[in-house]
């Protein structure tokens, strides 16, 4: 049945998913039970996390007061919502001091997963991440956009050893040097491969991740939204009927497209916005579509 109500805007519907999220408890206990959270291992040790986390490019470069403020209310909304994935990276400006002092000062170090990235396997580099980081080690730490077929990850292996982070990866959002990333993904074999990764950008899922699976490692998909091209693409239309009982919103449309393949371990939308958090992280609860759904979501998102 078609709605005869006008569609809300992202901001609008997550505006409202924000409200939400400030009910009393009292009061959402009187509503329905939320569906269970979708987690998914990481599969060279089974430990699982949420599928749904926060990318940071290019929403917390500046550390001033307003960005931090930002950042501390995203980080809660992330948290309060059962989620634990924050990803950022040595070059994305002050993100990294600036998620340090979010998490810090908030006491939620224990509650995080943070995965950084590294241009190179430099150990300056890593020291200045992890200070900036107020962190001893990281869950996560990548070499970001790898290029040299030959590339080793020796240093990073070293560095796992040694305690000072839990897993190691690799990274790459350009698609000519997809070959290098393959090389080195199946002859590293790192515990995560981050990859470009959306409903109109699917390459990723024809080359990537059937090697992710074959030498078990965890998918973490950069640019989900495809850089707001997908947003773009459906402004003032409302989400299909058929569609509209696994996605309440666009957002949770395009990343469940994406959770949608078991190989993907974890989503990564960036925002700087708490209301637009709320609304990715509804895509970490409900029911995924089927095969043929998808099918359906891509043909329509093709017809756009």
């Amino acid at each position: 049945m078609n709605r005869m109500t006008t569609p809300l805007t992202r901001r609008e519907f997550s505006c409202a998913l924000a409200a939400a999220a400030l009910l009393p408890h009292a009061a959402l206990a009187q509503t329905s039970a939320a569906p269970p959270l979708i987690t998914r291992a990481i599969p060279g040790t089974g430990e699982r996390l949420p599928v749904v986390g926060l990318g940071t490019a290019s929403v917390f470069n500046s550390d001033d007061q307003p960005t931090r403020r930002a950042a501390a209310q995203v980080v809660q909304a992330l948290v309060d919502a059962g989620g634990r994935l924050i990803d950022t990276a040595s070059t994305y400006g002050d993100a990294e001091s600036v998620l340090g002092q979010v998490i810090a000062g908030a006491g939620l170090q224990a509650k995080v997963f943070v995965a950084t990235k590294l241009e190179a396997p430099d150990a300056a580099e890593l020291q200045r991440s992890l200070v900036r980081l107020k962190m001893a080690k990281v869950d996560l730490l990548q070499l970001h956009n790898v290029r040299d077929a030959r590339q080793s990850l020796a240093q990073f292996k070293a560095w796992k050893a040694q305690g000072l982070c839990r897993y190691i990866g690799i990274t790459s959002t350009y698609h000519g040097d997809f070959a290098a990333l393959e090389a080195v993904l199946e002859r590293e074999k790192p515990d995560f491969v981050q990859v470009d990764y959306s409903l109109d950008n699917r390459l990723a899922q024809e080359r990537i991740l059937p090697l992710a699976a074959e030498v078990q490692a965890g998918v973490l998909t950069a640019l989900p939204f495809g850089r707001a091209r997908l947003f773009r693409a459906v402004r003032g239309k409302a989400v299909p009927d058929w569609a509209q009982d696994f996605a309440g919103s666009w957002a949770q449309f395009f990343l469940k497209y994406l959770l949608a393949d078991e190989r993907v371990t974890a989503v990564i939308p960036g925002t700087s916005d708490p209301a637009h958090m709320a609304d990715n992280l509804g895509a970490m609860r409900g029911r995924l579509p089927d095969a043929a759904q998808r099918q359906r979501m891509i043909a329509f998102v093709n017809s756009l």
